[in-house]
Formats: structure tokens, C-alpha cells, sequence
């Protein structure tokens, strides 16, 4: 080369660098080849070396050789190790016609062979753990005419819907373009027959009829064709059964995190009947609002803990495997409406119109966040949602909203914080954001449709009620109730009315209701008001106070429990001071001033009382007296169908007296006879001619009954035969209730008024 380019050194070196590349490439492509052929080996000396090598079902295994369509040649093998394996690297040695090859140090579990000949038959040969006495082997044997074939599948996987069982196969990229079809077959786990399907490929690749209860053994091959004159089953899969029931929530519980205002704790756990069927939960987050993303977090454990805002969350929990996932079991974290936050100047709102409004916060937050959340919702609706970038001012105007803002309707609203600067939209639904503050507002406000329900009145006294009643609803408010009105109406006794009203704060229920009158009858109404007016007034109550100096019953029960008491425990204190400060009266039968008046001396006693003077100071009479009833002529008003309180009120009042005749006897009384040795025309002149106020002196202080029966006759005087009528005669008739004995002359010491 030098002799044919003397001057040309610099292509000579250019020369020598390049035969020196082509002789480096061919001895790595020598060697390359050489790896991949093998070694030659001879017969003899192979059965010397590995004849220690068994065949053992713990060891090397299933060896299987064949070739694909267009391999130029090339064989595949392919075994399993053993149980008992030290080393994962393998002796492979191959026998065909005559020749020996010998590959040594494999790592996997696959080799190819080079066979440029159908003609004659093959025998390879893999060897376990060569170094040790723990050697095992595995052989194949055939021709490789018969080695054609397409698969087995690089994969199976399993999903079991209700009653079916859907099977997905990937195959070898070779025997992809030949493989139109595929069989599956399938038994029940511990089962000894099979039942087989052949499934295209376009059809949807299911298996029906299957118990979704129950396990089962599967194994998938293709179906032969003249590309594929072989398809072995593939290896048997096993497939749990289908999980059909959903978890059971058995506790949830909210707690609020005192080092984050405006979160809490979320602690979820439940529990799943089919045990042991199931390799773990799959819990699905996300806001009800709709906002992205749903977060799904597995859990090995039969419970989770979150850390969320006050916003509305949904969590579906489902169980899975690897051929099924349970049906959801949800459960929804509700929407803290913190009133807290309600009015407190952290948050307000600006209503411009129903598809715009402003929102505003304070200062101090744009130190810390730039990304930000809007949720409003109006009651039993889900939330509206809309985030933004502010990093400058203190309000957003959200406008061209979803859906416009109706009027009487209240709406809340939640402003969120997010801590990650990076995008104001979350990445993650768990610990990813917090509530700033919540508040309400109208587009328009209203007036109330509805009233207090429930107005009831208690504690009835003579100068006050208290009255209870029930909210309004929300929905019947139309506004922001401002209070409540009391309108109560006096009646009078005379059908007159005076018309009442007070304010009550909106936080109360209830309400005592002073300076009434007593014993008047009212006629109590409520109503709220909103800035827009007044609402509705409920239907009325009547009440009717106490009358003055009525007692409670209360206070009668507690004096006649007093009074019991000092009568049981003071009886003998009581006995012994009556005795000492009232003596006892004699018992007028026993005394010796009592004198029985003899009959005889009737006469002269009449007699006397025809005699006597009408001269008060100085006139003893006797008297028989009785006491009169006078019945109430008074009768009740008729009562107003409106008002049933007032007549009530005008039959209260002091009721007439009774009256009592002291000189008038009953006359529905009998008449008694008259004493026989009495003269009947003496009596009744003696009665004739004495004055109203005459008296019959009794010789004693004390007389007896028995001589009034003997004086007054108990019969009617009979009048003379001669004509008289008998209404022209008086009758004296027994009816007194006592005899009583007393002067209207100034009154002696001697001379006592006495009453028997």
C-alpha cells in the first residue's frame, strides 16, 4: 500500500483505520455468533458431565420448544424453573442430527435455536443448579415439522360483570396477524370437566352464563388455522368470583383541625361481608359541585381519614380484585353551613344583577394565596362553582354565571383558599384547599308568605302571657327576617277593643307579653317582616288574663299542704290553748239555771208580752226567727260567637248576697197544734194586739226547746164557723232555726244575750 501511494500518507492512515473497523466488526460479529449458536459438544462427554442431573417435578420444567410462522429457522424454548433453584442461569443442549450444541450461563427462562432443517428430529435438554447435587433437568423431544404453532398469549386478564365473564388476550407480535379467534374453557375450581367457548375476536370477548358466586379455572388458546397448525392452552388462571355486594358504612365523624381554620377531619369506616374474596378498596372523592378532579385512593384497610373543607364532598367505596370491583357505597359529607362567618365582615357580596356579583374579602389574604374558589348554592340545589388567579386586588366580579340568580331566593356562598400557586385548579381533592368564610345574600328581597306557626300562649296571669310560636321557613321568608310583630287586641266589657303591637328580636320563640289588664279578654296575631315589609299574620289565639287577687292554684295547694301539716303536728298545742282562752259552754241540760215551765202558767205569761211597752232601752222580747233565702235574680248575657272570653268576664262579679228574714217564718213550713190547755181565741188576740217589735220575758237565760213547742202552736188556727174565711186569719206556723233571747235596752252586766 505504501509502494502504490507514496505520497499520500494521510490516506494511508485514513486506510489502515478503516480495515482496522472492518476487521473489529467482523471478529465482534464472529464472536456475536458464536454466542448465539453455542458450543460444539460431543455426545459422550455431555452424558459425563450431567449424569448426576435429574428429572424431578420440584425441578427445571415444562420445557417446550416450537417455531413461529416465518422464523427463518429459528426455534423457541422455553421451561420454568424448579423450586429449589441456587442460581438463576441454565445449561442448554441441543441434539440434531448428530450434532451437538451447547449453551451455557443463561439467565432466562427462553432460548433460541438455530435449525436450517425441517428433516430428522430434535432433542434439547435444560439443566438446574449444574454445580450442585441438587442438579434436575427437563427434556423435549420432536420433529420440527410438527413444531409450528401461534401462542400461547403474552396475557390474560379477567373482568366479571353480573353472569358473564369478560376475557382480554395479548398476543405475541408474530401470531398477532394470524390469530382471528380464540377458545376459552373453563370449570368450576375443583372440578374435573371443562366447558368450552370459541370467541372472535370482534366479539366482544365474553363468556355467558357464568355464576357470578363461584370460582373458576380458565385457560385460553387460539384457534388453528393454517398459519397456526398448533395453539397450545395457555397456563390455567384462576378467577375469584364476582363481588356483588357493597361495603356497609358503619361510622362516620367530622372534627374540626385547630391548626387549620377552615378544615376537618373526615373518618370513615365500614365494613365488607365477603371476606377473604376481595384485595382491597378503592374510595372515589369528589365535590358534589362537580369541580374536577375525582380523586380515587386505595386502601388495603376497612377505613380512610380525609382532610377536606367545608365544601359538599361524595365518596363512593368500593371493594375490588382482580377480576371484579363491588357495587359503590356512598356517602355524602355535607356542606358546613358555618353562620359563625354569617355577618361578620369577613365576606360580602355585591348583587349586580341576576348573571353578576361581586365579591369581597379582606386585605390580609393576598399575602398568603393568589388562587381562590367561589361556591354558591341556593337551598337543595348543588353548588355552582367558578376559581380564579387574584393576587392584587381584594374582590372578584364573577359574571356570565351557569344559572341566573332567581329573586326571593336566599343564596349562600363559600370562599375558598388554595395554597398551591402553581394552578388554581386542584390537583389533588384531599388536603388541597380551605374555607376563608361563608355568607348569604338576595338578588331581591321580599316580604313573608307565610306566618308563625305553632302560636300557643302559657303562663296565663293577671298582668302577663308568654307566648311561644315556630320559625318561618326559609322559603316562605323571602328575605332576612328583621323580627317579629305581636299584634294583640283588648276587649273590653262594653264590645270595645283597643288595638296592640310590639317587636320581637328575630333569634326568639317565644315572649312574655306584659302590662295586660286582669279578667279582660285578647285576641293575639303574629307576622315577621323583612326589609321589604311585613308578612302574613298567623291565625289568632284568645287568652283571657286572671282576675285581681285570684289566686294561683299553685298557691291554694301549698297553704292546704301548710295548713295539714301545722293541723297534724299542732293539734295538741292547739287543744291546750283553746282550753285556757275559750272555756267550755255548760250544756244547757244539764245546768241548774234551766227551769221547766209548767203549763199552767202559759196564760199569765202571754199575758205579759201583750202588756209590755214599746220602748226599746228597756224591752226584752223574744224572737223566732229563720233565715230566708233570696234567690239571684241576675242572669248571664248571651255569649259572642267571636269573643266566648267577654260574657265570661261580666259573670264575674260580685255575686248578690243572701238575704235572711229575721221576723218572717217559712211558710211552706207545717203548722203544728196548739198546747190543748191553751185557749185558741186567746192567742191569736194576744198576737193580734201586740206591736211587731213586742218580746215575752222569760224568767231565765236559758229556755228550753220544750217550752216554745209547748207556747207556739204547730197546727192552723181553725177560724169560728161563723163565716170567717180562712185566709182572713193568720197562721202560725213552726220554722224557726233557733231561739234567741235578747233586750234592746242598754245591756247589764247581768243580762247576757244568749243563743241556743
Amino acid at each position: 500500500m505504501d509502494f502504490l501511494f507514496p505520497k499520500c500518507t494521510s490516506f494511508r492512515g485514513s486506510l489502515h483505520l478503516l480495515i482496522l473497523v472492518l476487521m473489529f466488526a467482523s471478529g465482534s460479529t464472529s464472536f456475536s455468533y458464536i454466542q448465539a449458536s453455542g458450543e460444539n459438544c460431543k455426545a459422550k462427554d455431555i452424558s459425563a458431565d450431567y449424569e448426576h442431573c435429574r428429572i424431578h417435578p420440584d425441578g427445571v420444567h415444562n420445557l417446550d420448544c416450537y417455531r413461529k410462522y416465518n422464523s427463518k429457522g429459528l426455534k423457541d424454548c422455553t421451561w420454568e424453573p424448579g423450586i429449589n433453584a441456587t442460581e438463576k442461569k441454565y445449561t442448554v443442549i441441543t441434539q440434531f442430527k448428530n450434532r451437538c450444541k451447547i449453551y451455557r450461563n443463561i439467565t432466562g427462562f427462553y432460548q433460541q435455536i438455530p435449525l436450517f432443517s425441517t428433516n430428522g428430529n430434535l432433542s434439547v435438554k435444560v439443566f438446574e443448579n449444574t454445580e450442585t447435587t441438587k442438579c434436575t433437568q427437563a427434556i423435549f423431544q420432536g420433529s420440527p415439522v410438527d413444531l409450528l404453532r401461534c401462542g400461547p398469549p403474552n396475557n390474560v386478564s379477567f373482568h366479571r360483570p353480573s353472569g358473564g365473564l369478560h376475557v382480554n388476550v395479548s398476543w405475541p407480535k408474530e401470531d398477532e396477524r394470524y390469530i382471528t379467534s380464540f377458545s376459552v374453557r373453563y370449570k368450576v375450581l375443583g372440578s374435573s370437566s371443562w366447558n368450552e367457548a370459541q370467541i372472535s375476536s370482534q366479539s366482544g370477548n365474553r363468556v355467558e352464563n357464568l355464576t357470578s358466586s363461584l370460582v373458576y379455572n380458565v385457560q385460553v388458546r387460539c384457534v388453528t388455522s393454517r398459519s397456526c397448525p398448533q395453539c397450545p392452552w395457555s397456563k390455567v388462571y384462576t378467577v375469584p368470583s364476582a363481588l356483588t355486594v357493597q361495603p356497609a358504612i358503619v361510622h362516620f365523624q367530622y372534627d374540626d383541625i385547630p391548626q387549620k381554620r377552615g378544615c376537618r377531619m373526615v373518618f370513615i369506616t365500614w365494613k365488607f361481608s365477603a371476606k377473604g374474596m376481595y384485595d382491597g378498596f378503592t374510595v372515589s372523592v369528589g365535590k358534589v359541585s362537580g369541580e374536577p378532579p375525582l380523586e380515587h385512593i386505595n386502601t388495603s384497610e376497612p377505613e380512610i381519614r380525609l382532610i377536606l373543607s367545608y365544601s359538599a364532598y361524595r365518596l363512593n367505596i368500593r371493594a375490588y380484585n382482580n377480576v371484579s370491583i363491588s357495587p359503590a357505597a356512598s356517602h355524602t359529607v355535607l356542606q358546613r353551613q358555618d353562620t359563625a362567618d354569617v355577618g361578620n365582615g369577613r365576606l360580602n357580596v355585591t348583587v349586580h344583577n341576576n348573571s353578576s356579583f361581586t365579591i369581597h374579602w379582606k386585605d390580609d389574604m393576598s399575602k398568603k394565596y393568589v388562587c381562590y374558589s367561589v361556591e354558591w348554592w341556593k337551598n337543595g340545589h348543588p353548588a355552582l362553582y367558578r376559581s380564579f388567579y387574584q393576587d392584587t386586588k381584594y374582590y372578584r366580579t364573577l359574571s356570565s354565571l351557569p344559572e341566573p340568580l332567581e329573586p326571593y331566593k336566599r343564596y349562600s356562598i363559600a370562599f375558598l383558599t388554595r395554597p398551591n400557586k402553581q394552578t388554581c385548579n386542584m390537583k389533588h381533592v384531599n388536603n388541597s384547599e380551605s374555607t376563608y368564610g361563608t355568607t348569604q345574600f338576595y338578588l331581591t328581597e321580599g316580604s313573608p308568605v307565610g306566618a308563625p306557626s305553632n302560636v300557643s300562649s302559657l303562663n296565663v296571669s293577671a298582668h302577663s302571657v308568654v307566648l311561644m310560636w315556630s320559625s318561618i321557613p326559609e322559603e316562605e321568608l323571602r328575605g332576612f327576617l328583621l323580627g317579629y310583630i305581636i299584634h294583640y287586641t283588648e276587649y273590653s266589657h262594653r264590645w270595645t277593643s283597643v288595638d296592640h303591637n310590639t317587636t320581637v328580636d328575630p333569634a326568639f320563640n317565644s315572649f312574655e307579653l306584659e302590662g295586660l289588664k286582669s279578667g279582660q279578654a285578647y285576641q293575639v296575631q303574629m307576622s315577621a317582616f323583612t326589609s321589604a315589609g311585613a308578612g302574613v299574620r298567623s291565625a289568632p289565639v284568645f287568652f283571657k288574663t286572671d282576675t285581681k287577687g285570684h289566686s294561683n292554684p299553685k298557691d291554694f295547694y301549698l297553704a292546704f299542704g301548710v295548713v295539714v301539716i301545722v293541723l297534724i303536728i299542732g293539734s295538741p298545742f292547739i287543744k291546750r290553748v283553746s282550753t285556757v282562752l275559750w272555756p267550755s259552754v255548760p250544756d244547757p241540760a244539764s245546768s241548774s239555771a234551766v227551769q221547766k215551765i209548767d203549763r199552767p202558767g202559759l196564760l199569765e205569761l202571754l199575758e205579759s208580752a201583750a202588756n209590755l211597752s214599746n220602748e226599746d232601752w228597756d224591752t226584752k222580747s223574744l224572737q223566732i226567727i229563720e233565715k230566708e233565702v233570696v234567690t239571684p235574680t241576675a242572669t248571664s248575657p248571651s255569649v259572642a260567637s267571636m269573643l266566648p272570653l267577654i260574657s265570661a268576664t261580666e259573670d264575674e262579679g260580685d255575686s248578690s248576697e243572701m238575704t235572711w228574714d229575721w221576723t218572717h217564718g217559712d211558710r211552706a213550713s207545717e203548722s203544728r197544734d196548739l198546747p190543748p190547755e191553751a185557749s185558741a181565741n186567746t192567742f191569736l188576740d194576744a198576737h193580734r194586739t201586740a206591736p211587731p217589735s213586742s218580746h215575752v220575758v222569760l224568767p231565765s237565760d236559758y229556755t228550753t226547746m220544750e217550752m216554745f213547742q209547748q207556747l207556739i202552736p204547730a197546727d192552723p188556727v181553725v177560724p169560728p164557723a161563723t163565716g170567717g174565711k180562712p185566709e182572713e186569719f193568720p197562721l202560725v206556723r213552726l220554722g224557726s232555726n233557733y231561739v234567741r233571747q235578747f233586750s234592746t235596752s242598754p245591756t247589764s252586766d247581768s243580762e247576757m244575750s244568749t243563743i241556743l
